[in-house]
């Protein structure tokens, strides 16, 4: 057992480029450790890269294999992996685009991964870090929400939203949350004080005196969430932002175009927070690698409660 199976693309394209094909296992060497993957999940940055349409990943790195999260089990350690790690070890990871996490077998750099979560299976866990790191460094980073603060989070209901949703909640903030009439009861029961049906009610209505909007939807979302935000706020999008000088004169702050970093002591704290019972992992659905393609588009039909997941 030399291979491994991997969702990989050789030219760039629609959802008729995905192979899912033998790869050679590959060796850990260093401070990198091989993980045996139990699960992978799926994240917009996927279908963008498959597309061509992330910078990162360019013609030269193909054939690529996709996937930027994972959770598995130690299988070999390089000589200067971190000496706590052993084999069968339950890990969770983020990993560099250089690799990619969808095949059965994954080197990932010791500063990767952190223990997964011990309360939740390794499904659970395979949604959490990409999702996680986006909507922790959205929050807290480049957002900068405190305890007290009201929060706007658009698409409350989706990977990254519904996890942005609890870790605002447990950091004490006041949450508003958009989502469409059938997530309305969910983002509620995960945390939000306050559920904005985004085709019925205008969220301008609702929410109003914010100190951050998390915009994860974009388009005329973003621009008018401008007006909701009060004097000094924040604006941070995981999209280009339209108009970032729209809010100049009230002094709302906008940060540049950002990627999530690979981050271990916020995986970690993530993972206490689960283990604490503070945050649930929805997953929306679990597809085997085999059928792949049938999981890119259900993800690329949009409106997915919490993430989708591959096994292997």
């Amino acid at each position: 057992m030399h291979e491994s199976k991997s969702v990989r693309v050789h030219a760039f394209g629609g959802p008729e480029v995905l192979r899912v094909e033998p790869v050679p296992i590959p060796q850990a060497k260093d401070d990198e450790v091989l993980v045996r993957v139990a699960a992978a999940s799926l994240n917009p940055v996927d279908y963008k890269t498959r597309e061509g349409e992330f910078p990162p990943v360019g013609e030269d790195a193909l054939p690529a294999i996709l996937g930027r999260d994972l959770a598995g089990t130690i299988e070999a350690v390089g000589t200067r992996a971190h000496y706590m790690l052993r084999k069968g070890d339950p890990v969770f990871a983020f990993i560099g685009f250089d690799r990619g996490g969808q095949s059965g077998y994954v080197v990932v750099k010791a500063l990767e991964l952190a223990a997964a979560p011990a309360s939740i299976d390794l499904v659970h866990a395979a949604a959490v870090p990409l999702a996680g790191m986006t909507a922790w460094q959205g929050l807290f980073d480049h957002g900068g929400l405190q305890a007290g603060q009201r929060v706007l989070i658009h698409g409350g209901a989706g990977g990254v939203g519904h996890l942005a949703v609890q870790f605002a909640k447990a950091k004490g903030a006041t949450v508003f949350a958009t989502a469409g009439t059938n997530d309305l009861d969910y983002v509620r029961s995960i945390g939000a004080d306050t559920a904005i049906d985004y085709k019925n009610q205008r969220f301008e209505d609702v929410a109003t005196d914010i100190d951050l909007v998390l915009d994860l939807v974009g388009g005329e979302t973003q621009t008018r969430s401008f007006a909701v935000l009060r004097d000094g706020g924040t604006l941070v999008s995981t999209l280009d932002v339209a108009e970032p000088d729209k809010g100049r004169d009230r002094n709302i702050r906008v940060p540049e175009r950002w990627l999530a970093q690979v981050n271990t002591k916020q995986l970690g704290e993530i993972a206490a927070l689960i283990d604490a019972g503070k945050v649930k992992v929805e997953v929306a659905a679990v597809f085997p690698v085999e059928d792949a393609s049938s999981a890119y588009e259900r993800l690329e039909k949009g409106h997915v409660r919490g993430k989708i997941v591959l096994t292997f």
